[in-house]
C-alpha cells in the first residue's frame, strides 16, 4: 500500500469515527447540520494534529541507519533541512488552524445557532469582529508599527497579511499558539487527569443491574403514589390545600413523572442487546480496565520522574526547566529505547499514547462536563447533547490537542528528542569518525551534525517562561490525577441508564428512545 493511499485512508477512518462520535451524543431534536459540520471537522482536526508528534519523531530516526550513519539520500544537509522546513511547517499550518477553529469558526457557528433569528446586518458585525480579533489575537508579541497610524482598519488588516507572510509573523504566531496552550494545560490538568482516573475504574466497577434497578425504582413510584394520595385526601371534604402542601405535591409529581420516564428507559435497557452484552464481556472489561490503570499509573510515575529530574538537574526556572537528557532512569522512555530495534513497535508505542491522551480527555469531557469555574454550562450526555456543548467539547479538545505534545515529552524526553537516532561515537581525539567506531544512541552529548532535534522539540521551548509553566503545570496535573482517582474509587457503580433522564428533560426527548 503506498504512503498516499495510506494517509487517505487514515483521514477517512478518522472522518468515520468523528461521525460516529458526535452522532452518538448529538441530540436528535435539537440539531443543526452547520454545527454539526463544524463539530466533526474539528473534531478530526484534533485527531489529526495529534499525530503529528508521532510522525516528527519517525522523519528524524529514518534519516539514519541502526548503525549510526545516515542514509544516501539525508547525508546532504539541504535535504534534511528541507525535510525539517516541511515538518516545521505542517505544525504551523495545523496549529493556524486550529486557532482559526478557536477563535473564528467554532465562536460563529455557535453564536449563529444562538442567534440565528438575528437580522442579516447583525451577523456581518458578528463575522466582521471575530475576524478582527482572530488576526490581532496574532500580534501578541509586538509587530512593527503601521507607517500610517491614521490608516483604516482594513489597511491596518492588510500590513498584518503582509507582516505575517514576512519572518515576523512566526514569533507572532508561534507566541499565539504557545498562549493557546497555556489554555489548553488547564484543560488537560481538569478533564485528562481526571478521565485518566475514571476512565479504567468505571471498566472494573461496572454498572448497577439493571434488574435491581427496576425494583428499586418501581419501589419509589409506590411510595412517592402513596404520598400523593396522602396529600390528595386532606381537600376530600372540600378544603384547599395549604402553599406548603400545593408545593410538596407539585415535587412529588414532578418525581414521579421522572421516575415513571426512568422505568421506561430500564424496560428498554433490560430488552437491550447491547445491554445484555456487555453483561457477557464483563471479564475483559474488568481486565481492560486494570490494564488503563496500570498504563495511567506508568505516565503518572514518568511524569514524577521526569519532574523531578528538571528540579534537580536543569538550569532553574529562569531557563525554563529546559534539561539537555535524563539524568535519572524513566521507564516508559526506557522502553521506547528498548523498542527501537524491533520496527515499528516503538512508533506503534508513541501513537498509542497520543490518541491514549485525546481519548481519556475526550472521557473526562464526558463525565465531568463542561465548565466555566465553578459553572457548569452544558451536559454530554448520549443523544442529549445540545449543539453548543458539542461545538465546545471540540474547543477543548483542540486546546487539549496543543499541550498532549509537552505532556508526552515530560513522559519520554529523550525519545522525543531524538526518536531512535544513534551514532558513531568518535575513535579519537581528532574528532574523526570511524566506521568501527561504537554505536551510541543519539542523547545531548552526541556531536551536533549527527542527531537531529525534533521540530517538536524546538517548538515546545521557543519561549522559556511557557516553559516554566508548563513545568508547574505537571505538577498539578499529577495532584489532580491522584485526587480522581480518589474520588473515583469512593463513588458507586454508575446506573446503567447514567445521563439518559434528567429532571430537566422533556417528555417529548423520550421519543428518540421508545420509537
Amino acid at each position: 500500500m503506498s504512503k498516499s493511499l495510506l494517509g487517505k485512508w487514515s483521514v477517512f477512518v478518522i472522518l468515520v469515527f468523528c461521525w460516529i462520535y458526535i452522532r452518538k451524543f448529538q441530540s436528535r431534536q435539537d440539531s443543526e447540520v452547520v454545527s454539526t459540520v463544524t463539530a466533526i471537522c474539528a473534531l478530526a482536526i484534533a485527531l489529526i494534529t495529534s499525530a503529528l508528534l508521532p510522525v516528527d519523531i519517525f522523519l528524524v530516526s529514518f534519516m539514519k541507519y541502526p548503525n549510526g550513519t545516515y542514509k544516501e539520500w539525508a547525508t546532504s544537509n539541504e535535504t534534511r533541512g528541507q525535510i525539517e522546513a516541511t515538518v516545521l511547517y505542517g505544525y504551523y499550518t495545523l496549529y493556524s488552524i486550529i486557532l482559526f477553529c478557536v477563535f473564528l469558526w467554532i465562536p460563529f457557528v455557535y453564536f449563529y445557532y444562538e442567534e440565528k433569528d438575528d437580522n442579516n446586518t447583525n451577523r456581518k458585525y458578528f463575522i466582521t469582529s471575530i475576524f478582527f480579533h482572530y488576526f490581532k489575537s496574532l500580534t501578541f508579541i509586538p509587530i512593527q508599527a503601521p507607517p500610517n497610524q491614521n490608516s483604516t482598519q482594513w489597511q491596518k488588516m492588510q500590513y498584518l497579511f503582509e507582516e505575517l507572510g514576512s519572518s515576523h509573523g512566526l514569533p507572532a504566531l508561534s507566541f499565539s499558539i504557545s498562549s493557546l496552550t497555556l489554555i489548553g494545560m488547564l484543560a488537560v490538568i481538569t478533564y485528562t487527569a481526571y478521565g485518566m482516573s475514571v476512565m479504567p475504574l468505571n471498566l472494573i466497577k461496572g454498572t448497577r443491574s439493571v434488574v435491581y434497578e427496576r425494583l428499586e425504582n418501581t419501589e419509589d413510584i409506590d411510595e412517592v403514589e402513596h404520598q400523593i394520595e396522602n396529600l390528595k385526601s386532606k381537600c376530600k371534604d372540600g378544603r384547599p390545600l395549604s402553599s406548603k402542601d400545593r408545593r410538596n405535591l407539585e415535587e412529588l409529581e414532578n418525581k414521579l413523572q421522572l421516575l415513571r420516564r426512568r422505568g421506561r428507559h430500564l424496560d428498554i435497557a433490560e430488552r437491550n442487546c447491547c445491554t445484555k452484552l456487555g453483561t457477557a464481556l464483563r471479564p475483559l472489561k474488568i481486565i481492560l480496565g486494570v490494564f488503563i490503570i496500570l498504563v495511567a499509573l506508568l505516565f503518572i510515575v514518568a511524569l514524577f520522574i521526569s519532574n523531578l529530574d528538571k528540579a534537580l538537574h536543569s538550569a532553574g526556572i529562569s531557563y525554563g526547566f529546559i534539561i539537555f537528557g535524563t539524568n535519572l532512569t524513566n521507564p516508559l522512555n526506557e522502553l521506547l529505547l528498548a523498542l527501537q530495534p524491533v520496527f515499528p513497535l516503538d512508533y506503534i508505542l508513541i501513537t498509542v499514547i497520543t490518541m491514549y491522551f485525546v481519548l481519556t480527555s475526550m472521557a473526562g469531557i464526558r463525565n465531568l462536563g463542561i465548565w466555566f469555574f465553578w459553572i457548569k454550562l452544558y451536559k454530554i450526555r448520549p443523544k442529549r447533547t445540545c449543539p453548543q456543548a458539542l461545538l465546545f467539547l471540540c474547543m477543548i479538545l483542540l486546546l487539549i490537542v496543543l499541550h498532549t505534545s509537552y505532556m508526552i515529552y515530560s513522559l519520554a524526553p529523550q525519545y522525543v528528542m531524538y526518536g531512535s537516532q544513534k551514532y558513531l561515537s568518535l575513535a579519537s581525539s581528532t574528532g574523526s569518525l570511524s566506521g568501527n567506531g561504537t554505536t551510541r544512541t543519539c542523547d545531548a552529548d552526541a556531536p551536533e551534525d549527527q542527531c537531529i532535534v525534533t521540530r517538536t522539540y524546538l517548538f515546545l521551548h521557543k519561549f522559556w517562561f511557557f516553559s516554566t509553566i508548563y513545568y508547574f503545570g505537571n505538577w498539578v496535573f499529577i495532584g489532580t490525577f491522584l485526587i480522581g482517582l480518589v474520588v473515583s474509587c469512593c463513588r458507586g457503580k454508575k446506573s446503567v441508564i447514567e445521563g439518559e433522564v434528567e429532571a430537566d428533560d422533556s417528555d417529548l426527548s423520550d421519543d428518540e428512545y421508545v420509537h
